[in-house]
Formats: structure tokens, sequence, C-alpha cells
């Protein structure tokens, strides 16, 4: 995935009401910009942090800047992290399309936001990807965004309560039980990520749910990137510790 245009580099004043972050431009102005990203983002948002930024094309948006990546040093050097929640889902139909994710390659159709489990969890819900080839069962994908590490190497997820997210494994749960295939694909947007792993302190439901997911047939995966002010790449995966 390659950025529409040349981030512009920033630095963090402070960033509040989750979706929103004051930074200093170059030029010593100051202006707010929108974070898509509705975690807690541990270790993201320490004021005086380098942060780059995208603008919008849209000359009528009220925000024109969007907080892309964030520089932070987590033991072994400076490195950049993207915070945009947005991009996992195109990086992964990315890859989906060019064969680059090998437990998830061969399916002839690759659909995006397909409703799903209707009355089972109070409504229907939308997959983020739906695979499906002759002669295989559908493969029901949901992506999550990692960007949270707390000791060198190990990328943690959630980085916040999510009821949310640990009902998306009771869905795919109960899709595996039905005979589809079902995966939770985690993408790591940090480069130096060698191991993923829960953060089951931050979140213990989310924790149990996946424990549940598991036993029912869930497969996790786990996929870090690599990050330059150009662009984001799936690089290569990483083991699922638990």
């Amino acid at each position: 995935m390659r950025f529409s245009s040349e981030l512009v580099p920033a630095i963090l004043l402070r960033r509040y009401k989750r979706f929103l972050a004051d930074v200093e431009l170059a030029d010593g102005s100051v202006t707010t910009v929108h974070i898509a990203n509705p975690g807690g983002m541990i270790g993201l948002q320490a004021p005086s942090s380098r942060v780059w930024l995208s603008r919008s094309p849209n000359a009528k948006r009220k925000l024109p800047y969007s907080w892309e990546l964030v520089e932070v040093d987590f033991g072994g050097g400076s490195e950049l992290v993207g915070v945009n929640t947005a991009h996992p889902n195109t990086l992964v139909a990315e890859a989906l399309a060019a064969g680059g994710i090998p437990e998830l390659a061969g399916y002839e159709s690759i659909r995006r936001e397909v409703g799903y489990g209707a009355g089972a969890f109070g409504g229907a819900s939308r997959i983020d990807f739906l695979l499906e080839g002759e002669n295989r069962p559908p493969c029901y994908l949901e992506i999550k965004n990692v960007h949270l590490m707390r000791r060198a190497g190990v990328a943690e997820f959630p980085d916040s309560v999510t009821a949310r997210g640990a009902r998306h494994l009771d869905e795919l749960a109960a899709m595996a039980a039905a005979g589809a295939r079902a995966v939770m694909l985690y993408v790591v947007q940090i480069g130096s990520a060698e191991t993923f792993s829960l953060a089951r302190d931050i979140d213990p439901a989310y924790g149990r749910a996946f424990d549940r997911a598991r036993a029912a047939g869930v497969e996790a995966l786990a996929w870090r990137c690599r990050l330059t002010p150009d662009g984001i790449d799936l690089m290569q995966p990483i083991p699922v510790t638990g």
C-alpha cells in the first residue's frame, strides 16, 4: 500500500477525545488532525513524538490532516509504527489478490464486508473478507490492527477493552462450528515485532473469547508490516504465542 501523497512530518502536542490530536508543523504552526484509531494507543502518544501525517485532497474536509505513523523506540532504536486502523484491510486485500498470504491462497472469490450470523449475536454482522472456492468450505476472515508493544519484540492485542472484538471471535467460533473455515488475522504495524501475544491483562474477556474460538477451530494468524513514509506492506508471518 502506497500513500497517495507525500507524508508531512510534525511534532505531537497532545491526543484527546480519542480521534483528535494537536500537532506542530515544520513551519511552527499548530493544527488539529484526525486519528483513525479508537484504541488506547499505549506508548504511542507521548508529547514531542515525531509523527507523520497524510493530507486529504478534499478541500471541504474539516480536518485536512490524518495521523498515519509515529516514531517510537521500543529498545532497539527508533522505528515507525502505524496508527491508522483503516489500513490493515487494504493491506490484506492487496495481499490476497496477489496470493501473498500462503495460508489463504487459492480461493477463486474474495468478497469484502459480507453479512453473516443474522440473529445469532443480536443481529447480522459483516465479515471483513469471505473467501470462497470450489470444493472448499467458505473461509470467514476477520482482520485486527495491532500497534501495541510493551516488551521489545512482542506485539500485543488489544490495547483497550473491546467487547466488539470479543463478539467477533464468538461469531467466528460459530462459523467454525457450522463447518466453515474461520480465521482471525492480526496485522502488526510494527516492523520489529518477532511474536504476537494477547494482552490478557488489558482485556481478560477478550482473552477468554480467544480461547473459546481457538477451541472451536478458529485459526489465528499474525503478520508484521514493513513501514516507511512512502507506504506500508505486509512483510512476513510471526508466531502467535497466545
